[in-house]
């Protein structure tokens, strides 16, 4: 794909936003509450996706072999991910910190259905609350990228999310909802927090680009009664998708507003997330957060320490970034061949591609195929790194 349709960071790079808004799992892990840590925990799954928000470009793909490392003392926690398969494409992350560990491997699945691109992010996220022993596990909501022919490009998210805790059984269940004809729905986020008997214990309802609240359920359900709702709050009003249909109850040409945030204003609600507004130049550049624009940051106390495969070293991004965009196309084009060359020179050999940081192994919590954090990276032993760039 032509650079000009790229933004200049990895999806490595796109990966660690995730965990812009760790400090939410922070104040999971500083509760004795297990509704409470779900409530958390669950506001912090949703999230993770706030920063897709009008980001249409494309993110490089990731070199096979290459790593990020972010290292983010000021809030608490370190991260590194690794491209540990090119076919099929499957990037894996650790994140860690006192209170918490956190892992995932990332294989999307992209679908054409003519006016848009829907892209499926297989795979499953693992946290664990050290302080409490508890291991939480979630996916990702199905993105959608409309007007890729022709039109203003525009973004959201849909499906349920289904937030288990392992230990106590609590389930949140959230429906991302489609936007809707005339964008009604659009960024809409509800759902529940259940007990293991199934039974209601929390309502979670915002938008998924701009707040999360809770509130007790009979003060929801009432509140919605008496707006006269006609029962749109319930969980059984699961979004319609592209991939089950191959076509959607949308219009592409939507939405009529920008930012939706759904807040009810209920007295007794609690705001348990609340978006940081992005910089005004956002627009300027690649629509990024304040975090996303720090995420290529090279600092010459950085050169030191970071492996030759981290993102920060390769030039088409870099190169990029700077406005070079011929330059970038001659570099990505030179960096996929070098990639090709290596395969080949694998295949000559019969050998096969074995990651360095990651182990492909059973998650012990689902029982699943997944991809393990080994843990030697932080050794910083860098001579079993590839050469890739």
């Amino acid at each position: 794909m032509p650079v000009v349709f790229n933004e200049p960071l990895s999806f490595l790079q796109r990966i660690s936003e995730y965990m812009e808004y760790g400090y939410l799992l922070e104040k999971a892990s500083l509760t004795d509450d297990p509704l409470e840590r779900m409530t958390y925990v669950s506001a912090f799954a949703v999230s993770a996706v706030s920063s897709n928000l009008e980001r249409i470009g494309k993110p490089f793909n990731p070199l096979l072999g290459e790593t990020y490392e972010l290292d983010r003392p000021d809030l608490g926690f370190k991260l590194m991910a690794e491209q540990v398969s090119h076919h099929p494409p499957i990037s894996a992350f650790h994140a860690e910190s006192e209170y918490f560990k956190i892992n995932g491997s990332i294989h999307p699945k992209l679908k054409f259905w003519g006016k848009s691109v829907e892209i499926n992010p297989k795979g499953i996220i693992t946290l664990e609350l050290t302080k409490y022993g508890e291991v939480y596990t979630w996916s990702n909501v199905n993105c959608c990228v409309h007007n890729v022919i022709v039109g203003k490009l525009w973004v959201e998210h849909y499906g349920i999310m289904e937030v288990l805790n392992h230990k106590t059984n609590h389930k949140c269940v959230l429906n991302f909802k489609q936007a809707g004809w005339f964008g009604k729905d659009l960024h809409k986020v509800e759902g529940y927090i259940y007990n293991q008997n199934r039974e209601k214990l929390k309502t979670l309802y915002g938008s998924w680009v701009t707040d999360i609240y809770a509130v007790d359920v009979d003060t929801y359900e009432n509140f919605l009664k008496n707006h006269n709702s006609n029962g749109s709050h319930s969980q059984n009003n699961s979004a319609k998708t592209n991939g089950a249909t191959g076509n959607s109850d949308v219009s592409d040409d939507i939405p009529t507003k920008s930012l939706s945030s759904f807040d009810l204003r209920i007295p007794t609600q609690q705001v348990i997330w609340k978006a940081t507004p992005r910089p005004e130049n956002s627009t300027q550049y690649f629509c990024f957060t304040s975090f996303a624009m720090a995420l290529n940051e090279l600092r010459e106390d950085m050169c030191r320490h970071l492996p030759p495969s981290d993102s920060r070293f390769r030039p088409d991004i870099r190169l990029l970034e700077e406005g070079q965009i011929d330059a970038a196309a001659t570099e990505k084009n030179r960096l996929e061949e070098k990639q090709r060359a290596a395969r080949k020179d694998r295949k000559k050999k019969k050998e096969e591609w074995v990651p360095v940081w990651f182990k492909c192994g059973t998650n012990p919590h689902t029982d699943k195929e997944d991809w393990l954090f080994k843990g030697d990276y932080w050794d910083r032993t860098w001579s079993k790194c590839p050469d890739i760039f």
